[in-house]
């Protein structure tokens, strides 16, 4: 769950805003990453925010394996050859 260090003064303070959408589920967003994660309950959104966050901001994850790309529908070789540039409207 998505608590504060009180011994680690370097860091900025942390503000999560915390959201039951009409759907039941419930939003998490770190104000200060920029990053915004869901889940089932609010202890779930909270562990997954934990988790995108430390993703971001320690350079965690891991590129996904063949199998999770083809989960997703696309073909792997394709997607490894496709370039790092983003198309127009994202620029």
């Amino acid at each position: 769950m998505a608590r504060a260090d009180p011994g680690d003064s370097d860091l900025p303070d942390r503000e999560i805003r915390l959201l039951k959408n009409p759907d039941g589920q419930w939003t998490a967003r770190d104000l200060r990453v920029g990053v915004t994660a869901q889940g089932e309950s609010r202890d779930v959104a909270l562990d997954n925010l934990d988790a995108v966050v430390e993703a971001v901001e320690d350079n965690g994850g891991r590129p996904p394996t063949d199998d999770e790309i083809r989960d997703l529908g696309v073909d792997p070789d394709v997607a490894r050859s496709q370039s790092d540039e983003l198309p127009d409207v994202l620029q």
